[in-house]
């Protein structure tokens, strides 16, 4: 077993992961909550920073805050992890919100 391992194996710390399956769908780990999401894109806060998903047709197919996992399905063109401080109250989450309240 190496060293990097038995140090994730002692600490608790599960490795962050991201699968990205034939450019229609990714699976991310260690996901704490999304702020932002529509069609064109969608931002996670992980435990370690967050990452945005950029694509057309984007869809959430499975979030479990309680796993840590997400699943986004649609036509996935890009993913960067951004480190640092989080995204919050996002204009595209207040717009979102705002769509949802009228509907």
């Amino acid at each position: 077993m190496n060293q990097r391992k038995q140090k994730q194996e002692g600490s608790g710390m599960e490795e962050q992961r991201v699968i990205l399956e034939n450019r229609n769908k990714m699976t991310v780990s260690q996901v704490v909550d999304v702020d932002a999401f529509d069609e064109e894109t969608l931002w996670a806060n992980l435990a370690d920073g967050a990452v945005e998903v950029s694509g057309s047709g984007l869809h959430i197919e499975k979030l479990d805050l309680a796993e840590g996992v997400l699943v986004v399905t649609g036509s996935i063109s890009s993913f960067a992890y951004i480190e640092g401080k989080k995204q919050k109250g996002s204009k595209r989450l207040k717009a979102l919100a705002g769509r949802l309240r009228n509907d």
